[in-house]
């Protein structure tokens, strides 16, 4: 059996387990040799991990070793601890998967969230606060949600109504459609921002999109390990 673990080194005496880090994963030979990929970080190292592991022949599935503010993903799949995963895989203990959906937008994937309304500007203001006592934790998104909250307000009715603002967030996937924000994307859609530099938000990360129109859709899937 062979494990790589991305981000973080990981050691067991009975598996052999390769270490690297994220921004090592696009040139690392025979990604298709591995059983299994160890992810460490939060939901956005988990989107970067995916867009390169996109363009990479593999049938890996994916461990998950959340580190991060609010591992969504982890969270919503409910993934055991990595010592319990070595632990049985070092017996081997084989564990269930659940299927992870991703799509893209342009040259960017996202796993369950994306957009340019007043989901950027939290996480914007969220990262600008992530200092001091500040600095880990849940409190300067609890804080910024409370700064942010009158403009949030007063502003959100008329982004639902723009056609140039939207948000996607796929755990409310009951909802399918309302205004500007999409609880499912089952097929291609594009959206005319008729601005060439954007700011948009991508499981948690702020990314910079330098084209206008956004095609967004379904791109693939990978199998998550689950308890």
């Amino acid at each position: 059996m062979d494990i790589l673990s991305i981000g973080k080194t990981v050691h067991d005496s009975t598996i052999n387990i390769t270490n690297i880090t994220e921004t090592a994963l696009s040139s690392h030979p025979q990604i298709d040799k591995y059983d299994y990929i160890i992810i460490n970080g939060g939901d956005g190292t988990i989107r970067r991990v995916i867009k390169i592991l996109d363009k990479i022949n593999h049938h890996a599935s994916l461990i998950l070793n959340p580190t991060g503010s609010f591992n969504v993903i982890a969270k919503l799949h409910r993934v055991p601890s990595l010592e319990s995963v070595l632990e049985a895989l070092s017996t081997k203990k084989k564990f269930n998967t659940k299927t992870q959906k991703y799509y893209s937008l342009n040259n960017e994937v996202f796993l369950f969230s994306a957009g340019n309304m007043g989901d950027l500007q939290h996480i914007f203001l969220s990262e600008t606060l992530r200092f001091g006592l500040l600095k880990k934790g849940m409190a300067k998104y609890l804080l910024a949600g409370l700064f942010l909250f009158p403009v949030h307000l007063i502003m959100t009715p008329f982004m639902l109504l723009s056609p140039r603002r939207f948000f996607i967030f796929t755990p409310a996937s009951f909802i399918s459609k309302f205004g500007s924000f999409r609880g499912k994307v089952t097929k291609a859609f594009s959206i005319d921002l008729e601005n060439s530099y954007n700011l948009i938000e991508l499981d948690g990360d702020v990314v910079t999109v330098e084209e206008s129109v956004l095609e967004i859709k379904p791109a693939g899937s990978v199998e998550i390990v689950t308890k």
